[in-house]
C-alpha cells in the first residue's frame, strides 16, 4: 500500500461542486421541501405515503440510531441542505449541530437559515478539527465520495479507516455513528456505467460491505445493518417524476439547466437498485 501521504483521495472540491452546485433553485424544483437529497425510508408507512413523510422517517431513523437526546452535540458529515440537523434540533432536542459540506451552495443555504444552533463548515472531513468533542455523528450520502476509482482495494480501505478513526476521535471513543451509503452489490467497479461515473459523480467510488467491515474493525462495533436498495429505487423514481413535471410546467428550463442529464441518471439509478446491482446501506455503529 502507498504511504498515506501518497494516497489520492476522492471527493475533491471540484468533483463535489460539479454535482451539488448546479444550483439550489434547480434542486428545489424536484426534491421535497426539506431539500433532502438522499434515499428516503418507506418501511412502515402507508402505501400512499409522500416523499416528504419518507424523508422525515429516514432522518428520525438516523437520529434514533445515535440515541439523539436533549443537550447533545452532533456532527453531520456531508450535511446537504441541513434537514438532518434541523430534525435533530427541532424533533429530538439536540442542543447543537455542526455540518460539514464541500458545496458552496449548500453552505450558503444553511447560513441563510440564521440558526445559531446549526453551523455549516465548508471543509473536507479530513481537514476538520473540532474545538470540542461530539456526542454522536451522522453521515448520509457522503461516504460514496471518500474514495477514488483509481485506488486499490487496500488504499480505499485505508481512506475509510481514516474516516472511522476520525469519528472515534471526534467523539472521544464514546459516541455512536449512523452511516448511510450506496454500495456495490451484484456489480463490480469495472461494470459501473461511464455516464454515471463521468458525467454525474466524477472521482467518486462506491464501497462494498466488506470494505466497511474491514475499515471499521476495532474502532466501532456494527450494531445493525440494513440494505434498503428498493427504498432508493422508489426515491429516484419519485424524483424523476417531479423533475419531469417541473420541466413540463415550465419551472425548469432544459435549455439552461441539466434536466435531461439528471432525468437519465435518476432512471438508471432506479434500475440499478431494482436489479440489485447496487444497494443502500444503513449502518448503526456503537463505540468499541
Amino acid at each position: 500500500m502507498s504511504d498515506a501521504a501518497d494516497i489520492e483521495f476522492g471527493g475533491s472540491a471540484a468533483a463535489i461542486r460539479h454535482h451539488y452546485d448546479v444550483g439550489n433553485a434547480f434542486y428545489r424544483e424536484w426534491l421535497d421541501p426539506s431539500m433532502a437529497y438522499s434515499c428516503a425510508m418507506w418501511e412502515g408507512l402507508p402505501e400512499d405515503a409522500s416523499l416528504e413523510e419518507a424523508q422525515h422517517q429516514k432522518h428520525l431513523f438516523h437520529a434514533r440510531s445515535i440515541h439523539a437526546a436533549a443537550g447533545m452535540r452532533v456532527l453531520d458529515v456531508g450535511c446537504g441542505w441541513g434537514e438532518m440537523m434541523r430534525t435533530l434540533l427541532d424533533d429530538c432536542g439536540v442542543a447543537e449541530c455542526v455540518g460539514l459540506t464541500m458545496s458552496e451552495e449548500q453552505h450558503a443555504h444553511i447560513g441563510h437559515l440564521g440558526r445559531p444552533d446549526m453551523q455549516a463548515v465548508l471543509t473536507n472531513w479530513r481537514d476538520y478539527r473540532p474545538d470540542r468533542p461530539f456526542d454522536g455523528i451522522i453521515s448520509i450520502g457522503a461516504f460514496e465520495h471518500f474514495a477514488h476509482p483509481r485506488q486499490t482495494v487496500e488504499e480505499r480501505r485505508h481512506v475509510y479507516r481514516e474516516f472511522f478513526s476520525a469519528c472515534r476521535d471526534w467523539t472521544e471513543g464514546k459516541g455512536r455513528l449512523s452511516l448511510q451509503t450506496i454500495a456495490y452489490a451484484n456489480m463490480t467497479p469495472d461494470q459501473a456505467n461511464p455516464f454515471i461515473t463521468g458525467e454525474i459523480f466524477p472521482d467518486a467510488e462506491l464501497p462494498t460491505i466488506e470494505d466497511i467491515v474491514v475499515a471499521s474493525r476495532g474502532l466501532f462495533r456494527i450494531e445493525r445493518l440494513r440494505d434498503d436498495g428498493l427504498d432508493y429505487a422508489r426515491t429516484c423514481e419519485e424524483w424523476s417524476r417531479r423533475l419531469r413535471r417541473a420541466v413540463r410546467d415550465g419551472r425548469i428550463d432544459p435549455a439552461r439547466e441539466p434536466a435531461e442529464k439528471y432525468s437519465r441518471y435518476l432512471r438508471m439509478s432506479a434500475a440499478g437498485f431494482r436489479m440489485h446491482k447496487i444497494g443502500l446501506l444503513r449502518i448503526a455503529f456503537s463505540p468499541k
